[in-house]
């Protein structure tokens, strides 16, 4: 026979009773097995005896007395409810035999009870398992997933068939529950059921329900184990607020949080247990989300196994239909309607759209579940992307028409979205794609998706080709700073676009200036201009433009450009002329400025260059690249010197040797810090002072500490590097010092060396320094070379690698001492482009 009325999920709803269900569900990481009517004793330590007080001992005062026969009403009243419950499934279950049996209910109640003594379980037990398989539905399956479970766990552990089985109990608590939930009469009644019988044997200590709004808000529909104050402080929460419940409403597999604590999103009750799981699943049917299922645990929450999960999805679903017909509050308490309007008045709504609308119906399967959308309606300004006419779409489903909506665009997902939340979606210049023929086409569109009570309106706008070049038109004006105008000069009628109005600071309100009155607002000094301008295009009628500056009515100039053709007649005659302004200003200061700038460089290249001129001039003039020829008994002399390419690195490098009164040869090269006229003006300094300080006679490291007096006080305190030394021809001996300068080089026999390196402080660095000397002694056909760093120096190499290269070049030994520097310049491996002087003396 038919179900009885009031049932869901094949259960009767035990509503006449005004009971609910008094059993427990299955524990976290455990099989905790609950029969129906257990007695407890209170944690406050009250029993049918008395009062427990903290030595013990039990009170029989008249309070006490009070107190024990409350708990013991209480308890009577939780066993006539386990017993209503598990009537209720019982009876339920003589049903489903009276109607699969064909029979009576006296021979479906006899039939019940020899099954159950032949399956040696209780009748309650055995009605759950009758339930669960003429159901078939969500907590079947997961009341079956845990008796697998169960009878695995306990045959491994060898545990013996009459323990009590913890899957059929685990099933008979998931009915009851379910029971009691169908059987309250509003959600708070429905959380506390839950939290009671479902949720506590898990761990859980809070739980809430939250309904959600077609604006995106949520309200808190019923809530247990909350205190009041914390329930009403979270009763409403506006739509864009994020918190945990929002988390779970956005995502269909829910939110699983170890610890609240770490996310720092707020959500009820967050003060009491910051640091405890949470879990929020939304609560829907058939596709549709009507809240949320929130959870709260007193301690993190460790990852669940799928049973627990599919258990707590179960009670979300159960709660999902209590929010079916739970009627949402606003802030201020107002009820409003979830019923908005049907589908007739929403295809007379889309009727009267100027855009094309489609009204869609959900599409649901054999199990319930949301497949797709029907088109129920297609409005008269439908227009299809494909172009195809209304009569094809109109009646069909979302997907058949349009495949390439679950694709890269994510319509479907936008519109299965929006009618389980609620929430509208809006996008702009939205792409989408149809397929014609096997061919792609893809179109430009606003998208707006709404949902109306059962109902989703969609609405698209595909850009319009013309729409979308007026748009880019204007934008290109507007970036170019660009109004356009145009003038009919037999009617006066002038048109201006709302870009030239704001070129000459002007209201769109205002009046268009003609063009014969231009004049009137340009600069004086432009009037010429504007006049040749007028007579080209008005009396030769031939295209024409000008520039000039526009004063405007807020006193700012701005510099314009005006460009402007004529349009003929039939018979030849002008009666409109049209064109375009642009403001040039930004351009005209530009090239203003590139104009000065220009200039300037010109002047500092002209002034750089005649500098440079002077400064080489003067190195020349005291630094010939080549000099003549030294007489000296028995002794050789040659020097050669090579500037910089670049003229701006004109640099102080200078070289000397010049016989002295005393038959001695002074010898010397040296480098200034830097480049230039400064550099070239020290480098004429130091190389007089040395000859000069040369003529008394004193050794090279006296000269080199008077040459650092002279570096250090008379130069504008200049830094420079030198080696000098004296010959002395009859002794064959040179005895010479340095300056931080490096050491110049001996040839000998077909070898070469560097001299040791004496010490020696470059000059300038401080006011008085000495510096050591050494004495060579020369052979015959001996050659000593003096040099600065333009020589050796490179940009990716050590200075001792430069020397070795120097080293190896000087053991080949020409005929001449000319041609060994000239050689030596020639295989120079130098890339500084520094000033380079060479030294060099030869015993003959």
């Amino acid at each position: 026979m038919p179900a009885p009325a009031g049932t869901r999920h094949g259960l009767v709803a035990p509503a006449e009773t005004g009971y609910t269900t008094g059993t427990a569900l299955i524990g976290i990481g455990s099989v905790a097995v609950a029969s129906v009517g257990a007695e407890s004793v209170r944690a406050d330590g009250v029993d049918g005896a008395g009062v427990v007080d903290e030595d013990g001992h039990r009170s029989a005062t008249p309070v006490g007395r009070l107190a024990a026969t409350v708990e013991r009403l209480r308890r009577e009243v939780r066993a006539a409810q386990a017993e209503a419950d598990g009537r209720a499934l019982i009876e339920l279950a003589k049903g489903i035999l009276v109607e699969r049996l064909r029979c009576g209910p006296v021979q479906a109640a006899w039939q019940l009870a020899e099954l159950t003594e032949q399956a040696g379980v209780t009748p309650l037990e055995f009605a759950v398992d009758v339930i669960n398989q003429a159901s078939r539905d969500r907590l079947s399956e997961v009341a079956a997933a845990f008796l697998a479970v169960a009878t695995e766990a306990r045959d491994e552990e060898g545990s013996e068939a009459g323990d009590g089985p913890a899957g059929e109990s685990s099933a008979v608590r998931l009915r009851a529950a379910e029971s009691g939930a169908l059987a309250a009469h509003d959600t708070q009644a429905v959380a506390d059921s839950l939290l009671e019988h479902a949720l506590t044997p898990l761990g859980a200590v809070a739980v809430a329900i939250w309904a959600a709004g077609s604006d995106g808000s949520l309200t808190l529909a019923g809530s247990a184990g909350f205190s009041s104050a914390e329930a009403a402080r979270w009763r409403y929460v506006p739509p864009g607020v994020t918190t945990v419940a929002r988390r779970g409403l956005a995502e269909r597999a829910g939110q699983w949080i170890g610890s609240l604590s770490r996310t720092g999103v707020p959500s009820i009750g967050q003060h009491h247990h910051p640091d405890g799981g949470r879990v929020a699943l939304p609560a829907g049917t058939g596709g549709r989300i009507h809240g949320v299922l929130e959870i709260a645990w007193p301690v993190p929450l460790d990852p669940q196994p799928p049973q627990i999960v599919r258990q707590v999805e179960a009670l979300a679903e159960l709660c999902a239909h209590t929010l079916e017909t739970y009627a949402l509050q606003h802030p201020d308490g107002t009820p409003r309607p979830r019923v908005l309007p049907d589908v007739a008045e929403l295809m007379d709504l889309a009727d009267g759209l100027h855009d094309p609308a489609l009204v869609l119906l959900p599409h649901l399967d054999a199990d319930g579940e949301l497949v797709d959308f029907r088109i129920q309606h297609v409005n008269s300004r439908f227009l299809d992307p494909a172009g195809r006419p209304r009569g094809v779409v109109n009646g069909a489903l979302l997907l058949e028409a349009y495949p390439m909506a679950a694709g890269e665009c994510e319509l479907f997902d936008r519109v299965e979205r929006v009618y389980a939340t609620g929430e509208p979606f809006r996008a702009h210049r939205m792409r989408l794609t149809a397929l014609v023929d096997d061919v792609p086409l893809a179109a430009v569109a606003d998208i707006n998706v709404s949902r109306h009570g059962g109902s989703v309106l969609l609405i698209w706008r595909i850009e319009d080709e013309t729409a979308r070049l007026a748009s880019l038109l204007q934008h290109a004006q507007r970036l170019g700073r660009i109004g356009g105008f145009e003038e009919n000069l037999l009617t006066g009628e002038i048109t201006w676009n709302g870009q030239l109005f704001s070129l000459y600071g002007k209201p769109t309100s205002g009046s268009p200036v003609p063009l014969e009155d231009l004049p009137a607002h340009a600069h004086p000094d432009d009037a010429v201009a504007i006049g040749r301008f007028l007579r080209t295009l008005l009396h030769q009628r031939r295209p024409a433009s000008t520039a000039f500056r526009l004063q405007r009515p807020d006193g700012v100039t701005r510099h314009m450009r005006v460009v402007a053709e004529p349009v003929l007649d039939s018979a030849g005659r002008l009666f409109v002329v049209r064109g375009a302004y642009q403001d040039i200003s930004a351009q005209h200061w530009t090239e203003v400025a590139l104009a000065a700038t220009r200039d300037q460089l010109a002047h500092t290249e002209q002034q750089a260059s005649e500098r440079n001129r002077l400064t080489l001039q003067l190195q020349q003039a005291i630094m010939p690249p080549e000099q003549a020829p030294l007489e000296a008994p028995g002794l050789q002399v040659a020097v050669r010197y090579r500037p910089a390419e670049t003229e701006q690195l004109v640099g102080g490098d200078w070289y000397d040797a010049v016989l002295l009164p005393s038959g001695l040869v002074l010898v010397s090269v040296g480098d200034v810090a830097g480049h230039g006229i400064e550099a070239a003006t020290s480098m004429v300094v130091l190389r007089n002072a040395l000859r000069g300080l040369a003529v008394t006679g004193a050794g090279p490291g006296q000269l080199l500490s008077w040459l650092n007096m002279v570096a250090h006080h008379l130069t504008g305190a200049v830094t420079a590097t030198a080696v000098c030394g004296l010959y002395d021809p009859d002794r064959h001996t040179l005895r010479w010092a340095r300056a931080g300068h490096l050491p110049p080089v001996l040839v000998r026999g077909g070898e070469a060396a560097t001299l040791p390196l004496v010490k020696g402080l470059l000059l300038g660095a401080v006011a008085e320094a000495a510096y050591a000397e050494h004495e060579v002694q020369f052979a015959v056909d001996d050659t000593l070379l003096m040099y600065t760093d333009g020589l050796i120096e490179r940009r990716d190499r050590s200075v001792e690698e430069s020397l070795a290269q120097l080293l190896t070049a000087a053991r080949t030994v020409p005929p001449t001492l000319d041609q060994q520097l000239d050689r030596l310049l020639t295989y120079s491996k130098s890339d500084t482009d520094d000033d380079t002087c060479i030294v060099g003396i030869r015993v003959a």
